[in-house]
């Protein structure tokens, strides 16, 4: 059994599918994934039917997957005139946030499903974890979406505000555990200027950033086997 990790496939089910090829993954293995599996690329309703199938697969909430359960009530409702006049200004602004965050391809691949698949994927996205935590034979492992922000080392999880786990960067040039690993999404690495290999795992003061940049010019999909800390990709032109 291994235990692998990703984040911000942002509908690239065709990397998606490519990593689960390159990393052999069998059902005796566990992935976990840090969010941000919707909006902007092709296929995100795509990848979370794909997700439902698999027993051994545990998501993880990202600040994407939260604006769509923000929307989700509107998403779900029939569209008629009284329905379109019940929208109050919270729901419209809301809907403007994640539409301005790349929402637009989700929506498109919401509406057309039935209203029972619908209802499915609303009902599986909103059962997500928002952190999940992960002992191997390398240490102990935090995952989250963001890498919480405001932290503090004696405070507990459960503690933490949503916002914090699923929005706020924290410094990785900081070690906020002696004892455990924050492993996360959310930035792409691309973006952290003390990352030597732009565009590939981030590791620095036990904090382990994986978000890759996946779709974006010179990103690609990242993936972690927390077991040997072994490091997958999925380049462009693999798909």
């Amino acid at each position: 059994m291994a235990n692998y990790v990703i984040s911000d496939i942002h509908g690239h089910y065709d990397y998606y599918q490519k990593m689960l090829e390159k990393i052999d993954f069998s059902d005796s293995d566990m992935l976990y994934i840090l969010g941000d599996v919707v909006d902007r690329g092709p296929h995100p309703v795509k990848i979370l039917q794909d997700l439902m199938k698999r027993p051994n697969v545990c998501c993880i909430a990202g600040n994407h997957e939260v604006m769509f359960c923000e929307c989700m009530k509107t998403l779900l409702q029939e569209i008629t005139e009284e329905s379109i006049a019940d929208i109050d200004e919270e729901e419209i602004e809301k809907l403007i946030n994640w539409q301005q965050n790349g929402s637009v391809t989700t929506i498109d691949e919401f509406h057309k499903l039935s209203r029972s698949e619908r209802n499915e994927i609303a009902d599986f996205v909103s059962e997500f974890e928002v952190y999940e935590e992960v002992q191997t034979a390398m240490g102990e492992f935090l995952l989250v979406h963001a890498g919480l922000g405001n932290i503090e080392p004696d405070k507990g999880i459960w503690e933490y505000e949503l916002d914090e786990l699923v929005w706020k960067r924290p410094d990785y040039e900081k070690k906020y555990f002696e004892d455990k690993f924050i492993v996360s999404g959310h930035t792409p690495t691309l973006f952290i200027e003390e990352n030597p290999r732009k565009g590939f795992i981030y590791k620095s003061h036990n904090n382990i950033v994986v978000d890759c940049g996946c779709g974006m010019p010179y990103g690609r999909l990242g993936c972690l086997r927390l077991d040997d800390m072994k490091e997958f990709y999925v380049e462009e032109e693999e798909v």
